[in-house]
């Protein structure tokens, strides 16, 4: 055990995003391949999990092939102590990805090159965006005829507005990719399609211009290269790890994530330039990761990982400080002291016991109810830790019973599954009747799988047509008293008792902001930092 600084220097916390079917799960897999934490990796086709991927546990995601729920893994790669979060592609879940946003220190994105780059990805760019998370592009499926590597830099830098430098240079591509040239090495690496195992052959060129390479990838694709790598250091600056680390500028490396092939440029790459974990922010003050005392924070909250325990589990970043187990910390929200006796890491479902955790680390803890997502633990300074929002949901139904024996279940599912940020739950007090918010049709269907697998409740959803919902706070309580009197039924509390207006189209929208000019309309839970736009 190193002292808080050499144990902060060890760790990368990082998360895997991308559009659905980009290749995402494959490549989090081939990560732990390389890190010896599997030994073969089962390869997921066509969105139907043949050997279940190792990150993909729930059974409606077994059933589906998609991951609906981040996974947490944690592994070894060289001296290094990686965390990685696996998000879900499926835009329907971009709402569990963006709060797996707050609680990393970097992002690898990863583009198919058939496709280029999609509607979610600009999306979940936005994101990082807001934060100057720094981003590495990982450019996929190169052994498919796709896009010329040129065009897809541009359409990179065009619509996800941020710099690119190739780090990696694939040598053609489709049928005849014969492999990747890392700029950053100075090395080749032959492709030889392998799924299962890592790819060997490294040969080390310090001179593209050596007749060597033409031997190797035949005398038109090593031209071709030299032509390419020419006008790459011709094109772009020389790498500067500096604006990335700002958020500015991505490096991009190229490969096939299915054939294990230019994995281990990217993760040596990554494990030298990626930052440190960093300092985040609270509604108090700014902690920083080597401050002798404890904090973290819960970014996602999973129940029943286990089917055959009904558990809940927490997930905690920690923040700074040494998380000890059997300690007890404070819970700020509810001003309680709390210990935990079976704190966990993850390798997808194997959870192994941990007695203390770093900076970077990402901890679950047993929950009986207790935590909400963004929710703090210190050593009882009294702060929170900011940044985990609720955006305003795009698809809104009405829970009905559909079995009054089962109210209790009902009500207690629901309530769960809403704290783990599966939807929001919107209850008006008239009648208390819940409504709940999604990004996707597809959370209501997990919903009404997971009342009734894991609860033993029957429910049906109504449509309900909002245009949005829109927390309300104004000095004058009055003019609030005035205006909840008035809007009655279109007024719903948050899980929180926040006040909410349902909104019924963008025009009524626009007229209510006008009308009460002192109500500070926000669309998202955050008020401190996003003001209604």
């Amino acid at each position: 055990m190193g002292t808080i600084q050499e144990e902060i220097k060890r760790r990368r916390t990082f998360a895997i995003i991308s559009h659905p079917d980009a290749g995402k799960t494959t490549l989090t897999e081939k990560f732990l391949l390389f890190g010896g934490a599997i030994q073969t990796a089962g390869a997921v086709k066509n969105n139907k999990i043949t050997k279940t991927a190792a990150s993909d546990f729930m059974e409606i995601e077994r059933q589906r092939g998609i991951s609906v729920a981040t996974s947490v893994m944690a592994f070894h790669y060289k001296d290094r102590l990686i965390n990685l979060l696996d998000t879900p592609g499926h835009r329907d879940f971009a709402e569990d990805t963006y709060r797996t946003l707050t609680a990393v220190d970097s992002v690898i994105l990863v583009v198919d090159c058939v496709k280029g780059v999609e509607a979610q990805t600009e999306r979940l760019m936005e994101v990082c965006r807001m934060r100057n998370t720094p981003v590495i592009v990982f450019i996929n499926k190169m052994d498919l005829e796709g896009q010329d590597p040129f065009d897809l830099l541009d359409e990179l830098e065009e619509k996800l507005q941020i710099q690119v430098r190739p780090l990696s240079w694939p040598i053609s591509g489709g049928q005849s990719f014969k492999g990747v040239y890392s700029l950053y090495q100075k090395e080749l690496r032959l492709f030889n399609p392998d799924k299962t195992k890592i790819a060997k052959e490294v040969l080390s060129i310090e001179d593209i211009a050596d007749p060597l390479l033409d031997d190797l990838v035949t005398t038109e694709h090593a031209e071709q290269l030299r032509k390419d790598v020419e006008l790459i250091e011709g094109v772009y600056e020389e790498w500067d790890a500096s604006p990335y680390l700002e958020g500015e500028l991505a490096p991009v490396f190229f490969g096939s994530a299915v054939n294990n092939f230019g994995i281990q440029e990217m993760l040596d790459t990554f494990i030298e330039i990626a930052p440190d974990p960093r300092p985040r922010s609270t509604d108090v003050r700014e902690v920083v990761p080597t401050e002798p005392k404890f904090t973290g924070f819960i970014f996602k909250i999973h129940a029943n990982i286990d089917p055959r325990h009904r558990d809940r589990i927490a997930f905690m970043r920690v923040c700074s400080g040494q998380f000890k187990r059997n300690t007890f910390f404070t819970h700020t929200r509810l001003q309680k002291k709390l210990k935990f006796a079976n704190p966990a890491t993850f390798l997808a479902q194997d959870k192994n016991l941990v007695d203390e955790a770093w900076p970077g680390d990402v901890v679950g803890l047993y929950d009986t109810g207790t935590f909400k997502i963004g929710d703090t633990m210190t050593e009882g300074e009294d702060m929170q830790f900011r940044g985990i929002p609720s955006f305003s949901p795009e698809i809104f139904k009405e829970l009905v019973n559909k079995d009054p024996m089962k109210s209790k279940q009902l009500e207690k599912g629901i309530q769960q599954l809403t704290d783990e940020g599966v939807a929001q739950l919107f209850v008006r007090e008239l009648g208390n009747r819940k409504i709940v918010g999604t990004v996707g049709e597809l959370q209501f269907e997990v919903i009404q799988y997971r009342l009734e697998h894991e609860y033993g409740a029957k429910c049906e959803f109504q449509a309900k047509k909002y245009y949005k919902a829109c927390w309300i706070v104004s000095e004058d309580e009055k003019k609030l008293e005035e205006f909840k009197r008035i809007k009655g039924t279109e007024m719903v509390k948050d899980k929180d008792g926040n006040d909410v207006f349902l909104a019924p189209s963008k025009f009524l929208l626009d007229m209510e902001i006008s009308n009460y000019p002192d109500l500070t309309f926000h669309f998202t839970s955050e008020f401190k930092t996003a003001q209604a736009s």
